[in-house]
């Protein structure tokens, strides 16, 4: 049996203000071929998953806190106990607009890497609007700083 503990799982820490642990897949013991999942603790007013796409489907599980989601054109409030779906190759971004650290649940499939994790520690992801579709119309900025 493989038990990958979050209590013993330090994960990563990304310029964006957010730091993610792998369960399945990444630097997780357990793998799988199938999906990917970890946990995300976005830093309180303004920590986020920058603007980004990539070719598997995912969900993001709002387990605590409250943002801003962005998918495509569309932008929407969302908080604990939602959950979204992130059809393939559509850019989104979700920000913490809340005074707490906001966690949520990421599940994407098939597993594999997602470029978005090293464009952002590079300083290298795409820009909204620049190299990327526009952000919705009034959405927080799309976080592109380097470490």
């Amino acid at each position: 049996m493989i038990i990958a503990d979050l209590a013993e799982t330090a994960g990563r820490t990304y310029p964006a203000r957010r730091r993610t642990q792998n369960l399945v897949g990444g630097a997780s013991p357990i793998q799988a071929r199938n999906f990917a999942m970890g946990l995300v603790t976005l830093e309180a007013d303004g920590g986020q998953v920058p603007w980004h796409n990539q070719e598997q489907e995912e969900i993001y599980f709002i387990v605590e806190g409250e943002g801003e989601m962005c998918l495509g054109e569309e932008r929407a409030a969302v908080r604990t106990g939602q959950a979204v779906y992130i059809p393939p190759r559509v850019f989104h971004q979700l920000t913490n607009t809340g005074a707490r650290p906001m966690r949520m649940i990421y599940c994407y499939g098939p597993a594999g890497d997602v470029a978005h994790w090293r464009q952002e520690l590079a300083g290298t992801l795409p820009r909204a609007g620049v190299d990327a579709p526009s952000l919705p119309a009034g959405a927080r900025p799309q976080s592109t700083g380097k470490p």
